[in-house]
């Protein structure tokens, strides 16, 4: 009886949300990172699902690409971030 509630889309559609709860609720960058992929997989299980398998290869191809995006420019931030309280830190003390 609760096995029938168990296929591909529920299984998708809780991933999806597990993401995107963790996205919005976790504060650290990196552990947003790792809630975005599993909102991605959750995405592309959902596009799968729905057996539109060209479009759920093209979705995993730009979803691997948008996450180094996403990597590099959380890495650029940090080192943003660094500087300016590095140079904040010597205006203090000049």
């Amino acid at each position: 009886m609760y096995l029938d509630f168990i296929n591909i889309t529920t299984v998708s559609a809780a991933v999806l949300f597990i993401g995107t709860a963790g996205i919005i609720a976790l504060p650290k960058p990196l552990d947003k990172v790792i809630m975005f992929a599993l909102l991605q997989a959750g995405f592309v299980g959902m596009i799968v699902a729905a057996k539109y398998l060209d479009v759920a290869m093209a979705a995993a191809i730009f979803d691997s690409i948008s996450t180094i995006i996403l990597l590099i420019a959380i890495i650029k931030i940090n080192e943003v971030r660094q500087k300016k309280k590095t140079s904040q830190e010597e205006e203090n003390l000049a």
